[in-house]
C-alpha cells in the first residue's frame, strides 16, 4: 500500500514536472561526487557577507560558515555557548561580558579574538556598511547614533574637525552649521565645548559667514536641533576658514566616535558589551547571523587588492575565511554552493556531514522531483496542488512558526498615500481562499503584523467583521469587509460619482505560490472594487532592489521573526527602519518602540508594542495576509533536524540516523503516517566522537 502510493504520487510528479525538469536537475550535479546532505535553498543567494545579507536563503548558508558568541538549541532555541564559552550579565540587565574560548580560529588558522568581535560590530552599524540590519545593534548605547553620523546624511557632506563640535554644508556649499557633538554629553555652556565653538566662530567671522544663532538649541540632537548658529559661506572660504589640521581623516573619526558605543574587547578574549537599557532577548541575537564575525584581514585586503570587485573578491572560494562548521569550497552562481567540514572549527569532533551541497532551485516541481528521486535530502517548500498528496507522509509534517506573509504598500504613490484607500485594499483581501486553496497547509488568516505564538503578548488586529473559528460565516464577513472598503473608496473621492482609481501594481519575487496569490488579490479587487491591478515579477535580486528603493505600489513581503518576541516585527517599521520599505512612518508609533526597548516590566513592556502595532493597523502601511507555517519535507533518517518556532535549522547538529535509531522514531510517530523511502548509510554517519546524545522527546544534551 505505501510503495503503491508513493510510485503513484512519483508519477504525478513526473507528469507535472514532465522529463525536461528531471533531467536538467540530474544534469546539474552530474561531474560532482555527492556531498553527505544534500538540500534546496531556493534563490540564489545574494551574498555571503553576514553583515549584507537579510533573506532566510542567506541565512542558512551563514549558519554553516560562521558562528557569533553564541549558537542556539536545535529544539528550544536556548542560548548555547558559540565562539564564547560562557558569559555573565549585570544584575541590572545592562552589561554583558563574554569570555572568547580559546581555542576559537578562523579557518585560515588564525585565532579568533574579541577585537574580531568589535570590529565586525563596528563595520555592521558603519553607515558606509548600509546593513539592512544595523538596528539589530542599535540596543547597544550610542550605536544607533554612531549609524547616522553626520557625515553619512542624505545629500549633505558633512565635515568633522573637532571631538565636540561639527560643520555641514548643503550640496551647493551656501549654509553652514556649527553644534555640540552629541557623544560628548555636552551642553552649549560647558566650557571646553565653549571653548571650541568660540574658536570656530572666530575663524568663520573672519571668513564672512555672517552667522546667526540657534534661539533654542538641543545639545542632545547635534544632526538636527543641536546646531548653536550657522550662516552662508561658499566651499572654499569654509576651507579656508578651516585649516586641515581641524579635517580628521576617516579613520581618525572613528577612533573619536566609535568609543562612545557599547561594545568593548577589553582583551584578546573579553567582550564587554554595553545596552542602552535591558533587552530580554539579547542573548538570541547574539547568536543572529548579522552579529557574526567576518576576517578582517581578508576584508582590508580585498579593498586594497582588487579597488573595483573586492566585495565579490573577499568571499570567494579562494579568499573567504570563515569560524563556523563549514567553510565554503566551491560556488556555482544559479547551481550550488558546496560546503566542507571546517577542521578548525571549536566543536568539529561535533560535526557529522563532512560535505553539503546548498542549492539554488526554486521551481517547486522540480525540487520535489529531486527529493523524490534522492537527489536531494531536504526541501523547505511544495506545489501547492500537491499537498494533499504529501499530508500523510512521515516526511512532512506541517509546524507554525513566526512568519507573516503581506504586502508592503508605497504610501507616496497616489491613491495609496490615502490611508482609506489602503485600509480598503486590505478589507478586499480573500484570506480564506489564498489560504484554504492556495496554500493548503494549515495557514491562518492574519489581521495583523504579529503572528500567533507570542506568549503574553495582547496581539492587536486591524479593523474587520470577526468570523467564526471554523470559518462558518467566513463568506457573509468578507462580504461585510467588502461593503464597508467600497465605502472607503468613495470616501476617498474613488468609484461611482467620483474619480476612477488609478491602476496598481503587484509586485513579487519569481515563485508561483506568490503569482498565484497575486492573481487572486487582483481578481478580488477588480471584482469588489474596479480596481485593475498588474502583475509584476522579478528575479530575487531585482525583486530585493526594486522593494529596498521602495520603487513599487505594492510588494510582496514575508516577515521571519528574529528572535520569539514581537519587537522583531513591530521594529521593522520605525520611521526610516532598514527594513521598513514603505516610506511610512509615525512619531507616536516610533516613540512607543522606543519606550518599549527601555521598558523593564515585562507586562507593560508588551502593552506598549501592542501600542505601537494597533497604530500601524490602523494606517496599513502594510495589507496582512496569513501566518507561516512550515513546509519541510526531510529525508526520514535525518538526525538533529527539529520543529521549533521560528523554523530555524543548524547544520552543526545534523547527522544520518542509523536504522535501529530510525525504526525507534518511527515506533513513535503516528500508526497512520504513510512510510517513505529513507536513503542513506544502514550504519549511520555520525560525528567522530560518536552518535550525539539526543533522544527522540527531549533536545540536545550537548
Amino acid at each position: 500500500m505505501h510503495a503503491f502510493r508513493f510510485r503513484q504520487l512519483f508519477a504525478a510528479l513526473l507528469l507535472l514536472g514532465g522529463l525536461a525538469t528531471l533531467l536538467v536537475s540530474i544534469v546539474r550535479g552530474a561531474h560532482l561526487e555527492r556531498a553527505d546532505f544534500v538540500f534546496v535553498n531556493g534563490a540564489e543567494v545574494s551574498s555571503l557577507d553576514p553583515a549584507s545579507v537579510s533573506g532566510v536563503p542567506e541565512g542558512r548558508v551563514m549558519y554553516s560558515l560562521y558562528e557569533g558568541l553564541t549558537s542556539r538549541d536545535p529544539r528550544t532555541l536556548a542560548p548555547l555557548p558559540g565562539m564564547a564559552d560562557r558569559w555573565e550579565v549585570s544584575p541590572d540587565g545592562i552589561t554583558y561580558t563574554f569570555h572568547i574560548r580559546d581555542d576559537a580560529r578562523w579557518s585560515n588558522g588564525d585565532p579568533l579574538t574579541a577585537r574580531d568581535f568589535e570590529w565586525s560590530w563596528q563595520r555592521l552599524l558603519h553607515p558606509e556598511t548600509a546593513s539592512e540590519y544595523s538596528y539589530q545593534l542599535w540596543y547597544l548605547e550610542n550605536a544607533r547614533a554612531y549609524s547616522f553620523l553626520p557625515m553619512d546624511l542624505g545629500d549633505e557632506e558633512r565635515w568633522w574637525f573637532d571631538s565636540r563640535t561639527f560643520v555641514n554644508w548643503n550640496a551647493d556649499g551656501s549654509r553652514v552649521r556649527v553644534g555640540v557633538h552629541g557623544f560628548s554629553g555636552l551642553s552649549p555652556t560647558d566650557a571646553a565645548a565653549a571653548d571650541a565653538v568660540q574658536a570656530v566662530r572666530a575663524r568663520l567671522d573672519a571668513a564672512g559667514a555672517e552667522l546667526r544663532a540657534n534661539p533654542t538649541p538641543d545639545a542632545s540632537d547635534p544632526y538636527g536641533a543641536g546646531w548653536l548658529f550657522e550662516g552662508s559661506l561658499e566651499a572654499p572660504a569654509l576651507e579656508a576658514a578651516l585649516p586641515s589640521p581641524f579635517l580628521p581623516e576617516p579613520r581618525a573619526r572613528e577612533e573619536l566616535f566609535w568609543p562612545q558605543v557599547g561594545a568593548r574587547a577589553t582583551d584578546e578574549h573579553t567582550f564587554v558589551v554595553t545596552l542602552a537599557s535591558p533587552t530580554p532577548f539579547f542573548l538570541t541575537l547574539t547568536s543572529f547571523y548579522p552579529l557574526m564575525p567576518t576576517h578582517r584581514a581578508t576584508w582590508e585586503w580585498a579593498r586594497e587588492t582588487y579597488p573595483g570587485t573586492w566585495q565579490i573578491e573577499w568571499i570567494s572560494p579562494e579568499h573567504l575565511v570563515t569560524n563556523g562548521p563549514f567553510v565554503l569550497e566551491s560556488r556555482r552562481i544559479n547551481d550550488r554552493i558546496r560546503l566542507r567540514k571546517n577542521p578548525l572549527y571549536w566543536d568539529a569532533e561535533n560535526v557529522a556531514f563532512r560535505t553539503i551541497d546548498v542549492l539554488a532551485v526554486e521551481h517547486y516541481v522540480t525540487m520535489l522531483n529531486m527529493y523524490l528521486t534522492g537527489q536531494v535530502d531536504w526541501i523547505d517548500r511544495c506545489a501547492p496542488n500537491l499537498i494533499p498528496r504529501m499530508m500523510p507522509r512521515e516526511d512532512f509534517n506541517p509546524e507554525s512558526y513566526l512568519g507573516t506573509y503581506f504586502y508592503r504598500v508605497n504610501v507616496h504613490r497616489p491613491p495609496l498615500d490615502d490611508k482609506r484607500v489602503r485600509r480598503a485594499l486590505a478589507l478586499t483581501i480573500n484570506r480564506r481562499a489564498i489560504c484554504e486553496k492556495i496554500m493548503k497547509k494549515g495557514e491562518k488568516p492574519l489581521y495583523s503584523l504579529c503572528p500567533d505564538g507570542l506568549p503574553g503578548y495582547p496581539r492587536p488586529e486591524m479593523r474587520h467583521t470577526p468570523f467564526a473559528p471554523d470559518f462558518s460565516d467566513y463568506d457573509a464577513a468578507f462580504a461585510r469587509d467588502c461593503d464597508e472598503a467600497r465605502r472607503l473608496l468613495a470616501e476617498a473621492g474613488f468609484g461611482p460619482g467620483g474619480k476612477d482609481i488609478p491602476s496598481i501594481e503587484i509586485h513579487y519575487n519569481t515563485s508561483e505560490s506568490h503569482r498565484d496569490i497575486a492573481e487572486v488579490i487582483a481578481d478580488t479587487w477588480k471584482r469588489e472594487l474596479d480596481v485593475d491591478a498588474r502583475l509584476l515579477n522579478q528575479e530575487w535580486k531585482v525583486y530585493l532592489d526594486t522593494q529596498n528603493t521602495i520603487n513599487f505600489d505594492v510588494s510582496r513581503s514575508a516577515w521571519i521573526g528574529d528572535y520569539p518576541d514581537p519587537n522583531t516585527f513591530v521594529d521593522l517599521f520605525v520611521t526610516g527602519g532598514e527594513n521598513n520599505r514603505t516610506g511610512w512612518g509615525n512619531p507616536r508609533y516610533d516613540e512607543l518602540v522606543a519606550s518599549a526597548a527601555e521598558e523593564s516590566d515585562p507586562t507593560r513592556r508588551l502593552a506598549l508594542l501592542a501600542e505601537a502595532e494597533a497604530i500601524l493597523l490602523d494606517e496599513l502601511p502594510i495589507l496582512p495576509i496569513y501566518s507561516y507555517v512550515s513546509q519541510n519535507i526531510v529525508n526520514p533518517r535525518l538526525g538533529g533536524f527539529f520543529p521549533n518556532v521560528m523554523d530555524d535549522h543548524f547544520p552543526k547538529f545534523w547527522y544520518w540516523m542509523s536504522d535501529e535509531e530510525l525504526a525507534e522514531k518511527r515506533a513513535a510517530q503516528p500508526a497512520d503516517w504513510i512510510l517513505v523511502p529513507a536513503p542513506g548509510p544502514a550504519a549511520g554517519l555520525f560525528a567522530p566522537a560518536g552518535p550525539p546524545p539526543y533522544s527522540l522527546s527531549g533536545g540536545t544534551q550537548r
